[in-house]
């Protein structure tokens, strides 16, 4: 049975703060064992990706240190209660079940009678099956033409995961003859985001597939109607355009304003519901099911890396070590994601979700307040654009930025240029490796601006090429990441009451209910 703790009442805890400042990484790395130290500091993950932790701020000591707390806490223990079945959110008393849909890890639990790994699978067999159709031309518009263009209509986790696997695999699916139709999204209630997608959609040859668990979520139903009224205008039926991914129970579920439903439960949160027909839909229409099926063998596989106890032969977990030693030793408040691929230009935006939703708490698992910090700002923009953009505060700023990079030794497209004896992906590669020695080493200069400290800590994480299954594997690392994290600080990383306010008094506001400073902000904004 597993102990949950708060952090300060570990006694790893103790032994971690008297280890502040122990390792000086420009020293390491500029010293005459630097090339060694890059070599050694490397922890295989899954599809050929490697995590690459030299430019941290640890060492053996460290590392030992680390590897006391991860027993101490549980952490491996911890995850194999999670995926077995037990009620790891405690906010909603709800099972994490999201592991189980990657159809592997643990027992089948079941729930009601219901085998949830079997659920898990027939959904993904039922979206498998409709987008087949749709690619064969089974399932065509009124006119019998194909359908061209799938719409994602959905917020938060129904759109920023999905939109950034999307975006990640485009290219490497055109260049490798697996695209079969492009996919737009819808999130933002502002109307003028789904004008700006209807106005570059043909509707006629699009379908539209409404995401919202509960069906309820109101700025999704908004979005949604702003879609069929942009069908009816063009004398098209919405019901022939539309497919819902919902909960059984949901309004949606049944309803025959859409061509089909495939479900979801609430064992899976949003952040994490890639996995399940909230990505599986859109992404098997865009993609075809085989390129999502190997997604989620990336992640598999990953995630079966993440079970073991040896910190340094699991890449998630000693990422996650890393980063609390950062965060509660070092004092970083902020982690910068910066991929060296312009496919993941959306993923920070996603982890960001991901991270923040999850461990931004104040209170552990069981309501009590906590007496250290828990989770990081994220941020981060692809390389080498984020070089001209905010890294000058990275180098030279009063705060020290805990840096993650992602980089790639070849591109998805095959294709590439050689100017001045270096190709186009060379050079990328070439300033993700400045970068973190720059950042690690820093440069001294009697010109005080142009003086370097240098001893800002990085990770790298290298793959051979972004491929469905080296996604599938990134994706997970960082949510088990996060997942070990939120366990080291005894948080309930799996529930969001902080987004649920707003929405109160949002529809407060909306109900014309709304007084004091509340009405006087609404009146300024002329609701």
């Amino acid at each position: 049975m597993v102990s949950w703790k708060d952090f300060d009442s570990l006694s790893s805890y103790e032994t971690l703060q008297s280890l502040k400042n122990h390792v000086d990484v420009k020293k390491e790395l500029s010293g005459e064992n630097g090339a060694e130290r890059v070599r050694k500091y490397n922890c295989e993950m899954a599809a050929g990706l490697n995590y690459n932790y030299a430019s941290k701020e640890v060492d053996e000591v460290v590392l030992k240190a680390l590897q006391e707390l991860s027993d101490e806490a549980q952490l491996t223990e911890k995850f194999e209660e999670l995926y077995n079945g037990a009620i790891i959110n405690t906010g909603e008393n709800r099972l994490v079940l999201h592991h189980l849909a990657r159809n592997q890890l643990g027992k089948d639990v079941v729930v009601d009678g219901v085998n949830k790994r079997e659920f898990y699978v027939s959904q993904q067999k039922k979206a498998a099956d409709f987008a087949n159709k749709v690619h064969n031309g089974e399932i065509v518009n009124e006119n019998g033409e194909p359908f061209t263009t799938v719409v994602q209509i959905g917020i938060g986790g129904s759109d920023l995961g999905p939109r950034a696997l999307y975006i990640a695999l485009e290219n490497w699916a055109k260049a490798n003859q697996t695209f079969k139709m492009e996919a737009r999204f819808i999130s933002n209630v502002d109307p003028d985001d789904a004008a700006a997608v209807l106005n570059a959609t043909d509707l006629a040859h699009a379908l539209f597939i409404v995401v919202s668990k509960s069906g309820t979520t109101l700025e999704t139903l908004t979005n949604e109607q702003f879609v069929k009224d942009a069908l009816i205008q063009a004398g098209l039926d919405p019901s022939k355009h539309m497919l819902a991914v919902t909960s059984e129970t949901s309004p949606l579920a049944k309803s025959p304003d859409y061509l089909t439903a495939v479900f979801m439960d609430d064992y899976i949160g949003g952040r994490y519901s890639s996995v399940s027909a909230v990505g599986g839909m859109v992404l098997s229409l865009a993609f075809g099911p085989e390129v999502f099926a190997q997604i989620l063998e990336g992640m598999a596989k990953e995630d079966q890396l993440a079970t073991n106890k040896n910190i340094l032969e699991n890449p998630d977990l000693l990422d996650a070590l890393i980063g609390v030693y950062e965060r509660n030793v070092q004092g970083y408040p902020v982690t910068a994601v910066l991929p060296y691929s312009q496919a993941l230009a959306r993923f920070p935006a996603h982890l960001q979700q991901c991270d923040m939703e999850s461990n931004g708490k104040s209170v552990n698992r069981f309501g009590q307040p906590i007496h250290y910090v828990t989770g990081p700002v994220i941020f981060g923009e692809p390389g080498t654009n984020g070089q001209h953009s905010f890294y000058q505060l990275l180098h030279q700023g009063t705060d020290i930025i805990s840096l993650q990079f992602v980089g790639f030794k070849n591109s998805q497209i095959g294709k590439d240029v050689n100017i001045e004896n270096s190709t186009s992906q060379q050079k990328l590669n070439a300033n993700v490796a400045a970068q973190i020695v720059a950042f690690a080493c820093g440069k001294e200069d009697t010109n005080q601006n142009k003086n370097f400290e240098g001893g800002r800590p990085s990770s790298i994480i290298i793959g051979e090429q972004l491929t469905p299954a080296a996604l599938g594997a990134l994706l997970a690392h960082f949510e088990n990441k996060i997942m070990f994290q939120g366990f080291v600080w005894n948080l309930n990383s799996f529930d969001q009451e902080g987004v649920q306010l707003g929405k109160v008094l949002a529809k407060k506001v909306l109900s014309g209910n709304s007084d004091g400073a509340l009405k006087v902000y609404a009146d300024l904004l002329n609701i």
